[in-house]
């Protein structure tokens, strides 16, 4: 017969009343980035859907404005580029300002954007705008405090008039965090196509982290309201905020699939036939590398 013999009373005691180590908590775990092959799978879809949009506009006559905004190496130029891929230029139109001129200098402050806006059936793109005063101008003190203030408090009575007139805006703020940027910056230090992007109001930019923060969260308590909210894009992750970004786009806007009559070619004319192969006694042929 096997017989278990309990352990003395104190010992087992003291091991019941032993102190469990507290389990190590797990660490948070980074968000599963998104394939190549997914994002232009989901990217096609969206921008199918960007094609409708631009039949709905130019039907409707409808005008949009997207306003995209957001630190350096937020991913704006990215996001921009994947918008416009697929659709018409005479439709879809990108506005990026240089700094002013003289002369642009002497303008009233929105005047060299509002020459920009949309007609009747055209989607103006902002890559940067006028809230460069909120931001940039007011962080690298280009423009005095009294007329940031003033800009802030201004802004939104003008944004809701060009609401008033039918006018759709969609403001976009992409954000970015630190380490992020870090490994962007350097990406383009490091890398010759992307070294074009650099410039020396980067650098000083840089070093302001907490300015911009600062300035940004004003901007968005004095100009986010119901005729043009604030709305803010996650962007560390490139692909899924261009997904991200698109999707919301093509929610704020109420457009709807344009049915056609399928396209049937003509038949080719045979008059006036002869023999149009070209002539290279008349022309030079580009050299054909590839």
């Amino acid at each position: 017969m096997n017989i278990h013999k309990p352990a003395p009373f104190g010992r087992a005691a003291a091991a019941a009343a032993k102190p469990k180590k507290p389990a190590k908590e797990k660490k948070a775990e980074k968000p599963e980035k998104m394939g190549r092959k997914d994002y232009e799978k989901e990217m096609q879809k969206l921008q199918v859907e960007l094609c409708y949009l631009q039949d709905w506009v130019r039907e409707t006559g409808a005008r949009v404005i997207i306003v995209c905004e957001g630190r350096d190496t937020a991913g704006k130029g990215g996001l921009i580029k994947r918008l416009v891929e697929r659709v018409s230029p005479r439709t879809f139109n990108v506005v990026a300002l240089q700094a002013p001129n003289e002369r642009e200098k002497s303008m009233l402050y929105l005047q060299r954007y509002v020459q920009h806006f949309p007609a009747g059936g055209e989607v103006v793109i902002f890559d940067r705008s006028w809230y460069n005063r909120a931001g940039v101008e007011r962080v690298m003190g280009y423009t005095p405090k009294q007329e940031v203030e003033r800009f802030l408090k201004n802004v939104p009575m003008f944004e809701k008039w060009l609401a008033d007139q039918g006018i759709i805006i969609i403001k976009l703020w992409l954000e970015v965090g630190k380490k992020e940027q870090d490994r962007r910056f350097n990406q383009r230090i490091e890398d010759p196509l992307r070294q074009w992007k650099l410039s020396p109001m980067d650098q000083k930019s840089y070093a302001r982290w907490y300015d911009y923060s600062r300035a940004r969260d004003d901007m968005f308590k004095a100009t986010s309201h119901d005729a043009a909210p604030w709305y803010v894009v996650r962007s560390d992750d490139k692909k899924k905020a261009r997904l991200n970004g698109i999707k919301h786009i093509l929610s704020m806007i109420p457009y709807k699939r344009i049915k056609r009559d399928k396209i049937k070619l003509p038949p080719r004319s045979n008059k006036g036939k002869y023999n149009d192969d070209l002539d290279l006694n008349k022309v030079k042929l580009v050299k054909e590398v590839y």
